[in-house]
């Protein structure tokens, strides 16, 4: 009779300190998180020494409440996956230190795992993954097309050139005055506006699948000021809707020409801005005339969590791959680091 594997995984590369078991790569057997928004929501953005304070006091608590959850024990544990990186480096050691500590005092195997990894892999918790697959991936801190021809390998085929969608998402709710995290806010006043305001978006070169936000931002930046100086009343709802019209309309082309030119079976959704109502409904929209599938995991599953570090860190478990106890954290990892 073939045992049970159990993946624990550990994820503190921002502000949310989060542990959480995975049954067999793919069920979710306990996934606590704590946040910490409230602690950063008065200074407008993540406070990076808050951040790793809150870490160290939460971490042990969180680590216990999964263990209770699951009713295991570290006996049962296969390997102690961790996010490596990337991330705020504060934050990012107080995980990788724990993981380390934990793996020696326990024998257990230490299974390194890059952050955006995770996000896509939080897809296999919902459904199984199809290859050859493109996963766009949608952050604070990243906006990329990841092309996977196999479990573990990835090439990014498109990126960010400045600002992340998450990133511009912030800045323009800061304009608009909303309370952080702005991205939530911005998507629920788009849903109650029109998009009636004409701003840019950002092609590129014609064969190019990399993202540019920073125009976009500024543009929106400037319809404010400008208002403002003319005396001019602006409609928040119609310039959210605006803002969110030109993100979406970018993000859901470019991952439609790159779908049909790397002929994919399966296209995810990754990240913390996958939560965003309108490119769910876009996405969902544009697909379902396409001979492709198309994963969205649940809300639960887009924001940082653990589970999705565990369920990466199962397959790259299976591959081999391991860290020995010297594993630092690494701010600048790139994801290409699991590719053997």
């Amino acid at each position: 009779m073939k045992k049970e594997q159990y993946i624990m995984g550990i994820e503190t590369s921002c502000d949310e300190t989060a542990v959480a078991i995975i049954k067999n790569g793919r069920e979710i057997i306990a996934n606590v998180v704590a946040s910490q928004i409230d602690s950063h929501k008065r200074f407008g953005g993540v406070v990076p020494e808050i951040a790793s304070r809150h870490h160290v006091e939460q971490l042990t608590i969180v680590l216990e409440e999964a263990l209770t959850k699951a009713n295991l024990e570290f006996k049962d544990m296969d390997a102690i996956a961790v996010t490596e990186g990337p991330g705020l480096v504060g934050a990012l050691l107080i995980g990788v230190n724990a993981a380390k500590a934990l793996a020696f005092a326990h024998g257990i195997p230490l299974v390194p795992v890059h952050h955006i990894a995770g996000h896509i892999y939080a897809n296999r918790i919902v459904a199984e993954m199809k290859f050859p697959l493109l996963a766009l991936v949608v952050s604070g801190g990243h906006t990329e097309l990841v092309y996977m021809k196999e479990h573990g390998h990835f090439e990014v085929i498109g990126e960010t050139r400045d600002d992340a969608a998450g990133e511009a998402y912030d800045k323009v709710a800061r304009t608009l005055n909303l309370p952080y995290p702005g991205g939530p806010h911005i998507d629920k006043m788009a849903q109650a506006g029109e998009a009636t305001i004409p701003l840019p978006r950002a092609w590129l070169e014609e064969d190019s699948y990399d993202f540019s936000f920073s125009g976009l931002k500024s543009a929106v930046i400037n319809t404010v000021h400008n208002a403002e100086q003319r005396g001019e009343k602006l409609i928040p709802e119609n310039l959210a809707a605006s803002f969110q019209e030109s993100v979406i309309d970018v993000l859901v082309t470019k991952t439609l020409k790159a779908t049909r030119e790397y002929n994919v079976k399966q296209v995810l959704l990754a990240g913390g801005v996958a939560a965003n109502k309108g490119l769910r409904t876009r996405l969902e929209a544009t697909f379902s005339t396409e001979k492709v599938e198309l994963v969205i995991p649940p809300l639960y599953l887009c924001t940082d969590n653990a589970a999705m570090i565990a369920a990466a860190g199962s397959i790259f478990y299976a591959k081999g791959q391991r860290a020995k106890l010297d594993l630092n954290a690494n701010p600048g990892l790139d994801i290409t680091s699991h590719n053997q």
